[in-house]
This record gives C-alpha cells, sequence and structure tokens, in this order.
C-alpha cells in the first residue's frame, strides 16, 4: 500500500483513523501494529514475515545487550552478532546479485543466480532497528521491555516503506504515552496534503518531463540542463514530499517525528546541503560511522579516510550499483575540498553565488545519482558540457523549455521557504483562505491520482 493512491486516502486511512480514535487508548498501541503490518503486507505479503523476524530477533538482542551491560566482552560480542544477521538480511536481498555480478566481472565467469526482489523499505526499518541497539549499546536509552511497543516502533506504517529513519530515543516516551487532539490531528493533516501535493503535481509532472528527455539519444547542451533540473525537482519533491506525508501521518497518531528535509536548494555549500538533505540518514552515519571511526579528532589523513568511508557507504545504501558508490565518493571529494581548499574562497562569494556553486555540484551529482549505466552516465555529463552534443540549443530544448517552463518555475519557488512563509501568515490573518488552498490542493491531487498513472516514490527502492 503507498501513501500517493486513492485505497489509501479515501478507505484505508480514514476507516484506521476513526477506529483509532475511538478505541481506549491502552489499545492504540495494538491497532496501530495491527495495521502497520496491514499496510505492508497489502503490498509484500510475504516480506511482511521478514519485517515481524527483525522485530522479533532486535527486540530480544536489545534486552541481551542491556542485561550484558557489566560484562564488556559478552556484550560486544551481542552486539557484533546483532550487526552481522541484520546487515547479512540487508545484503542478501539487496546486493546478493550486485556481488555475484562484481565477482563475475573480475574474475570473467558467470555465476548464474535468481534476481530477487528487494524487500519494500528493507533498508530504512535495518538501520532504525540498528541505531535502537547501538543507542543501548552506548547506554543512550533503556532496552525496551514490552514487545508490543517495541513493535509498534518497528514496523510503523508511516516511515515503515521511505523513511524517515526515526530514532527510538526520540520518540521513546511517545510509545507509551501520546496526546492526540483535533489541533495535532489538523496540523498533520495539513502536512500530509502538503506531501501529497509535492508528490502528485510537482514530483510525478517532473518525473514526466525528465522521463520524456531521457527518450533523447541525441540531446544538445540545453536540453541536457532542463533534464537534469527537472530529475533534481523530482527528486527533492518525491522523496521530501514523502518525508512530509509520514510526519503528517506521525502527527496524526499523536507522534512528533523530526524534520527530514530543511530546504536543502537554497544551500551555500556541499556541507550546508548535506545538513538539510535526508536529515536523518545523515545523522545516522555521522553517529554510527563517522564518530566512532574517529570523526575529525584524529590526524589529517584518517579524517580524510573517515569522510571517504562514511560517504562511499552513504552511496552504497542507496542502491546495488557502482555509480551510486560513485556518487557518494563524490561527494565525500568535494566535502574534503571544501574542508581543505574552498572555505576561504566561498567565505568571500556573495550568498547567491555560493548558492549557485552549490546547486551546480548538486545537479551534476544527481546525473551520477540517476544513470545505473556507466556508459549513459558519462554520455549524459559529456552532453551537459558540449561532448557529442547536438549544439548548444536545439527546436527540442526550445520545446521542452515552453512546455515545462511553468512546471520549473513553480518548482523552483517551491523549493524554497518563502512560499511557505506566506501561507503560515496567512493561515493566521484568514483561516478561511488558507483551508480554501488546502481543499484546491487536494482535489487537484486527487484528479492527479485518478487521471494519471500510477507513479512510485523513488526511495522507496532503497
Amino acid at each position: 500500500m503507498v501513501f500517493n493512491s486513492i485505497f489509501f486516502i479515501f478507505c484505508f486511512l480514514p476507516v484506521f483513523m476513526l477506529i483509532y480514535y475511538l478505541v481506549p487508548g491502552k489499545l492504540r498501541n495494538l491497532l496501530l501494529f495491527l495495521g502497520s503490518l496491514i499496510f505492508y503486507a497489502w503490498g509484500e505479503p510475504v516480506y511482511v514475515i521478514l519485517m515481524l523476524f527483525s522485530s522479533v530477533f532486535n527486540y530480544y538482542m536489545g534486552a541481551e545487550l542491556e542485561r550484558l551491560y557489566y560484562d564488556d566482552r559478552k556484550q560486544k560480542i551481542n552486539l557484533i552478532f546483532s550487526i552481522i544477521v541484520n546487515l547479512g538480511i540487508l545484503v542478501f536481498f539487496k546486493y546478493y546479485g550486485f556481488l555475484l555480478n562484481t565477482i563475475g566481472g573480475i574474475t570473467g565467469i558467470h555465476i548464474p543466480h535468481p534476481e530477487l526482489s528487494l524487500p519494500i523499505g528493507l533498508s530504512f526499518y535495518t538501520f532504525r532497528n540498528l541505531s535502537y541497539l547501538f543507542d543501548i549499546y552506548l547506554s543512550k536509552v533503556n532496552a525496551q521491555r514490552n514487545f508490543l511497543t517495541f513493535a509498534v516502533y518497528s514496523t510503523m506504517f508511516p516511515y515503515t516503506s521511505a523513511g524517515p529513519i526515526v530514532r527510538y530515543a526520540d520518540i521513546e516516551e511517545q510509545l507509551d504515552k501520546r496526546t492526540i487532539n483535533i489541533s495535532k490531528f489538523g496540523t498533520g493533516a495539513e502536512l500530509f496534503l502538503k506531501g501529497l501535493a509535492k508528490k502528485v503535481i510537482l514530483a510525478d509532472n517532473l518525473s514526466a518531463l525528465y522521463a520524456g528527455i531521457c527518450s533523447h539519444s541525441q540531446m544538445s547542451v540545453f536540453t541536457a540542463w532542463i533534464g537534469i533540473l527537472a530529475y533534481t525537482m523530482q527528486l527533492y519533491f518525491d522523496f521530501s514530499g514523502y518525508s512530509d506525508m509520514a510526519i503528517g501521518l506521525g502527527k496524526m497518531l499523536g507522534f512528533d517525528f523530526n524534520k527530514n528535509f530543511d530546504y536543502p536548494y537554497i544551500s551555500t555549500s556541499v556541507s550546508e546541503f548535506w545538513r538539510r538533505w535526508h536529515i536523518s540518514l545523515g545523522s545516522w552515519f555521522r553517529d554510527y560511522i563517522y564518530i566512532p571511526l574517529g570523526g575529525n579528532r584524529v590526524s589529517t589523513l584518517k579524517h580524510i579516510r573517515n569522510i571517504l568511508v562514511v560517504w562511499a557507504l552513504t552511496g552504497l545504501w542507496h542502491g546495488a550499483s557502482w555509480n551510486f558508490v560513485l556518487w557518494g565518493v563524490y561527494y565525500g571529494l568535494f566535502l574534503l575540498l571544501e574542508k581543505f581548499v574552498l572555505q576561504k574562497f566561498l567565505d568571500r562569494m556573495p550568498s547567491w553565488l555560493r548558492t549557485v556553486y552549490t546547486m551546480l555540484v548538486v545537479m551534476i551529482g544527481w546525473v551520477f545519482f540517476s544513470q545505473t549505466d556507466f556508459g549513459a552516465l558519462g554520455h549524459y555529463l559529456g552532453t551537459m558540457f558540449g561532448i557529442g552534443a547536438a549544439g548548444f540549443i536545439d527546436r527540442t530544448a526550445l520545446y521542452y523549455l515552453k512546455t515545462g517552463f511553468i512546471l520549473l518555475l513553480i518548482s523552483i519557488l517551491a523549493c524554497r521557504p518563502t512560499p511557505y512563509q506566506h501561507f503560515k501568515r496567512l493561515v493566521r490573518r484568514r483561516p478561511t483562505a488558507a483551508v480554501v488552498i488546502n481543499l484546491v490542493l487536494f482535489a487537484l491531487s486527487v484528479a492527479y491520482m485518478v487521471y494519471n498513472s500510477y507513479t512510485p516514490f523513488l526511495y522507496a527502492k532503497f
């Protein structure tokens, strides 16, 4: 089941919320757990068993880690064992074919293997459960005694499929006691609607624009840049839209999840961009990989190593393909350049020029991200810089500029905080007008869902 579907919005969600608000508070966790299983099993009936195994295993290992608190050796052995099991499952389903193909490419020996479908949200709930175990080991949280409470955290449907990676420590108290009221429900519903509009009105149309451009074997420089601009906006509205919907659903259920995006396309450096983009994943790698490796409190060479390791792993997390590793290393190198070389130059630039520089780096980076085939990747990058391009500008570029101009303009404006600040002021001054705007957005979103073909969330495949 997915958020951007007629069935979820008009059947599952209203029925579930009605029951959720009517049942006694003590039964809400049970209802949320069962509802989450139904939500997941709707699209993954077999892999729901895998998700349940992950919940049971990590609940038990959390209790063991806490029990062995005064036995450092045994506690460390149990932590390593739990890491191996969690990552073993992730590697088997996500990287099994990739590893065999890589070995085959190196040795020249073809290794036949069946293609395994990736369980939806596997990377997200694996990292979520690992963060729980790490925090117990580091004495940041206590192990949850009640299995149902932990299972709610592990399987909760708002963030099961595509994040954000909510940490147990952030909602520990809310799992046992949370407030639900009309005001919080309304705030959550508005945030859900905002995310829905981002997805179906902007991201899906941007996806069609980018797909149309990529269908041309030859393109001009200008066409290639229009295409990657469309993809840049599509990816942001797709994933930030999902995050808004997940956080909004959480509020409707009484939870307060941390934000996952903070207007990343207004950043004035690559470092700032990654403090604003996919915040939950960035903080996960920072706290559980970068800092344990020594962070920046080590020699310069080790610091460089730590950054490159973290970013290679960040890239690999996104997909079983070398282009993602290359994408991660690309950002690792730019972060190192900013830290050791470019920072003095950036400090002297006006903020608008720093934003232009950041967006150029980001847009080029999304080419690595979007093209899994190295031949296609090299061809697209070359075209952007005039290598093998059909001129600087052609009729195709003018056609896509004409047909996509309004969409791209709205997208550029909507990825900045100013429109939302104006809307908040409108809510305070003229609440009726704000309601009308929300209803119009909802009607447009539903119309797009009814008349357009279904487009899955990009990050659901990670």
